[in-house]
């Protein structure tokens, strides 16, 4: 599929989602935000693929925020709209995909792009970057999942004053706060994110995708997490992944997992 915003390749169980607006700092604007939804989406139904990393082009920006010339001028009904299609299209989809998905954040990731990059299963980041919610700077509040995803990544009392004083935090604030599981050079973020996706590639891609749906019911409203794990825990034993996985250690050999 060909885009204009973003850039998209596979190779070896891999694929790499770019979003390329160097000009803009890779803002999100509605068309970059549908292309996303679409390159994921196609790489999550590609059974060749096993891990997503997402990351930004040039060395500013993973994503500077959402494009204000967009909605600038909406009135409310409009930005409920806005914020429920996005999360729809984009965030809560991404955060759901039985693929891992890998946010590589390479320089500034702010509003929408913080956002983007929490919905992904877990990030590592460039010693550059910086992250932050300033919405309220604008007169709005953050609103593709921000206000629900960064208390639960670093806990109540960091998020309120990370929203409340439209701040930035720097790499290593991230890693010590557990936004970011790694901080590493510019030149090695991808080559990180390849080695780490390497190791997720070895395991069974059926039990990985029970993992997520377990780990994520944790954190969902009126779901009892627990009861979510005891039955992904369940479906595992009917799977051909589960059958060669016990075997191999039985045998004491390298599993060879078909995914099914």
């Amino acid at each position: 599929m060909n885009y204009e915003n973003i850039l998209s390749s596979s190779q070896n169980g891999l694929a790499t989602i770019t979003i390329n607006r160097p000009t803009k700092l890779n803002a999100l604007n509605k068309a970059t935000i549908q292309e996303l939804h679409d390159a994921f989406e196609e790489a999550n139904d590609d059974k060749a693929i096993k891990v997503i990393i997402i990351t930004g082009s040039g060395e500013k920006a993973f994503v500077a925020g959402a494009d204000i010339s967009e909605f600038a001028d909406f009135d409310v009904a409009q930005g409920g709209k806005l914020a429920k299609k996005g999360q729809e299209l984009l965030f809560d989809f991404v955060e759901n995909l039985s693929t891992p998905v890998i946010a590589a954040v390479n320089g500034f990731a702010l509003g929408g792009g913080l956002e983007l990059a929490m919905a992904c299963h877990f990030r590592l980041s460039s010693a550059n970057a910086k992250m932050g919610l300033p919405e309220v700077s604008l007169g709005v509040i953050p609103g593709y999942g921000g206000t629900q995803r960064l208390p639960q990544l670093v806990g109540k009392g960091r998020a309120m004053e990370m929203v409340m004083t439209a701040g930035m935090i720097d790499a290593e604030t991230a890693k010590e706060y557990g936004l970011v599981n790694h901080v590493t050079t510019q030149e090695e973020l991808l080559p990180l994110a390849e080695k780490i996706a390497s190791k997720i590639m070895r395991n069974s891609s059926v039990a990985i995708k029970g993992a997520i749906k377990s780990i994520n019911a944790n954190f969902e409203d009126g779901v009892d997490g627990y009861k979510t794990e005891i039955k992904q825990f369940g479906k595992c034993f009917g799977t051909d992944d589960f059958k060669e996985g016990t075997s191999a250690f039985l045998e004491k050999r390298k599993a060879d997992f078909p995914g099914n």
